[in-house]
Order: C-alpha cells, then structure tokens, then sequence
C-alpha cells in the first residue's frame, strides 16, 4: 500500500481484552490509522500508524484529522468507544466523509433528547421524565406509577441504572445516578432520567446503517442482574435466532433509526420484548460491547469491525453467508463482595466441550466493589458455544464453575475513600 491509497481513521480503540478482535478485523478490511490518548502498544500490529491526540477533545482531534489528510487520503471514520462516538461524528463531519450526522448522533448519545425524538415519531418507548433533584424524582415517579428505572442521561453498559419500588428508593436512585453521570461527557452531567420499568427479555440488536437503510445483523439476548442494578451478566448470540426475521422488529429498529435520521454507521440497540411488542431502551451509535460482535462472529459468521470498516467508507458491507448454526454465549464473574484480589484461576479452552475462551480481567492486588461503588466489578469471563440456547447455557454453566477467585475482603476507611 502506498500514502496515496488512504486509510480508515480509528478513534480510540479501548481495552484489549475487550476490543482487540475488532481491531484486528477492520485491518483485515482495509488500511487503518489510530488517533489514542496514549502512544500505541498492543494496536500497532493492525495500523499503519497512529497519533497521540486528546481523543476527547473534539477540536484537537479535528485539527489532527485534517494534518492526517493532508498526509495521506482519510477515507472514512468510526470509533466502537461510546465516550467518543461524538467526537468521531464531528470529524466526519468536518471531513466530508460519511457518518451518522451529527443531530443523530446527539439522538443515540443523549437518552433524554433520544425518548424526546421517538416518541414524538411515535416509536414505542416507555413514560419516561428527566429530572434535576431528589423531589422532582419522586414526584416523576409517583406519575410514571412504580416500579420505575432511573439512569443518567449519557452513559452505556447498564452503569447507574437503577430500579426502584418506592419513594426512598427514587431518592437514593436518583442520587447514585447523578453522582455516576459526573465520570461521563461534561453535557450529560447532572440530573437523571425517570422511567417506566418494562416487562419482558431484553435484547440488543447490532446493525450496519448505510445511506439510512438500516441491516440488522444479529442479535443478543441478556441476562442481568445485582437488583436492583442492571449488571449485565451475560449474553447469548443464536446465529439462527428467529428474531432476525420478525418484522414487528425489525419495523420498529428501521423507524427508530429514520426517526433520529442516522445515515452512516454502526448500532447497538438495546430493547425489551413486551406484551405490547417491542420497546426501545435506548440506541447506542457504535457496535456493541460485553464482546457481543464477537459472538456475533463466532455465530453468524459476519466480521463486524470489516463490516464497520465497509460502513465508513460508505459502501453496502460485505456479509460472509452463516454456516452451520451455532450459539455463542458469555458469562462474566463477579466477586460475592468488594475485596483485593489474590489470583484468579481459569478453565481450560476446550473447544471439544464448548469452550471457546477463558480471561482473567484483573491482576493480583487489583480492588474490585460491587454497585453501587463501582459497575462493571468483573473479574473474568468465559465464551461457551453450543448448536443451540440449550447446550450453549450449559457449556457455559460448566465453564463458570470452574473459575476460581481467591481474595480478601476489602476494608476502606474514610481516607481511602470508603
């Protein structure tokens, strides 16, 4: 490859346990370049070069997209990293290079101006307010009638969402998701959304948005749990999930994106199937975390960090054809209580019993509190496969028995924070 034929810009790239195999399949599609807050190191491997940029800060990273452009032909944008879908958007933007645009940007990454959109498109959504203070809270909630979930307004993977069954429980709700909101985008900080609670499984759906004609590619179903958080335990991928053609879903996924007009990019939509049908908890502008593409790969048979590579450059993805159906599955493990880590023991990849891999998330020394101290408290996880949901939960049961953690009980004082 010479300067001339161009790149993708990456922006941000996030840890490698959890985002290495995207990496490695958009280099797989086309010539990358990576903007990080830090000088690469285990990414260098799948770029052709990278910039030490604030990757937050959106001027700096626009200035430094287009020193990059003079340089060689940037040819298309994308971030997987929720804190920057944003920043990426604006760089393409001022690039003249395909992306979701910017209102509907704003429409996946501020869920207050996102249940504002798709309700007035008359997208199925739950009652919901947004709120500034403890009372205001309560009074929402005493409207919305309880159980009610309160959030922050601009944060993923589940962190400071709450349920809540009564008054003290919306105060206390409230309060951890305000405080939660202050480690996310200054413009999202403070306040809390108030929601109603809604019955039913929750799914995610990650699709490829081209010109805004919206693709759904598979789709995951999640366990959760810690109540009255929303701890996301595990997900499951059926590469034959007859989920993928039902049109009251997928009717609903196509009109939630031209509601917030989205015309280029990846998605990661999050909904609860309920005896009214299917209601969207919220759009995510960036493929899925928790390793769902991944699954979505081992299942499917489709390489999701190429297919974002395709999107960027504002071509219909390439989808390699599933082969035989499979079930792919992950289970994270959580300590039973905040504590300091002494070692953690694995099981065995065995591909023979449905074990596909097997990851330590932390290091001897590393502390780890539960909700609502800290979200996403993890300490390993484990990718089990079966031909169907039945054999893959079972793979996965027998892998998670095996996972050993040895650690001693934390004791925080006022000092340290506790």
């Amino acid at each position: 490859m010479t300067a001339a034929e161009g790149v993708v810009l990456v922006i941000g790239c996030g840890m490698q346990p959890y985002r290495e195999y995207l990496l490695a399949s958009a280099a797989g599609r086309h010539p990358l370049w990576m903007f990080n807050a830090a000088e690469l190191s285990w990414q260098r491997g799948y770029v052709r070069g990278g910039t030490v940029v604030d990757v937050l800060d959106r001027d700096a990273v626009i200035a430094a997209a287009r020193e990059l452009a003079e340089q060689r032909p940037v040819l298309g944008v994308l971030t997987w990293d929720e804190a920057l879908i944003t920043v990426a958007a604006h760089t393409a933007h001022a690039l003249g290079l395909p992306g979701p645009g910017i209102d509907a940007i704003e429409g996946c990454r501020d869920k207050y101006h996102s249940r504002e959109v798709l309700t007035a498109a008359g997208v199925a959504q739950p009652k919901f307010e947004f709120v500034r203070d403890e009372a205001h809270a309560v009074a929402a909630a005493e409207r919305i009638g309880y159980p009610v979930v309160v959030k922050p307004r601009g944060l993923g993977a589940s962190i400071g969402v709450v349920r809540a069954a009564d008054a003290a429980a919306v105060r206390d709700a409230f309060n951890a998701a305000e405080a939660v909101s202050l480690i996310g985008a200054v413009a999202y900080q403070g306040g809390a959304l108030v929601e109603e609670y809604l019955d039913g499984p929750e799914i995610s759906v990650d699709g490829a948005v081209v010109d805004g004609r919206y693709r759904a590619l598979f789709v995951a179903h999640k366990t959760v749990g810690m109540d009255p958080y929303f701890e996301e335990l595990g997900h499951a991928v059926d590469g034959g999930d007859d989920l993928l053609g039902d049109r009251e879903l997928l009717d609903t996924l196509a009109a939630a994106h031209t509601a917030i007009d989205f015309r280029y990019g990846m998605t990661h939509a999050e909904l609860k199937l309920t005896a009214r049908g299917p209601v969207i908890v919220e759009i995510n502008g960036r493929l899925g975390g928790d390793l769902i593409p991944l699954l979505g790969r081992y299942a499917t048979g489709i390489e999701p960090g190429a297919v974002a590579v395709d999107v960027a450059l504002g071509v219909e993805p390439w989808i390699r054809p599933a082969g035989a159906r499979r079930c792919v599955g992950v289970r994270f493990a959580y300590p039973p209580e905040d504590c300091v880590v002494d070692s953690v023991t694995l099981p065995a990849v065995d591909p023979a019993r449905g074990v596909l891999a097997a990851v330590a998330l932390v290091k001897p020394g590393d502390r780890m509190q539960l909700p609502p101290a800290e979200f996403i408290s993890r300490y390993a996880y484990v990718i089990g496969e079966g031909s169907d949901p039945r054999q893959c939960a079972a793979a996965l049961d027998a892998a998670q028995a095996q996972i050993r953690l040895t650690a001693r009980a934390l004791t925080l004082t006022a000092a340290s924070g506790g």
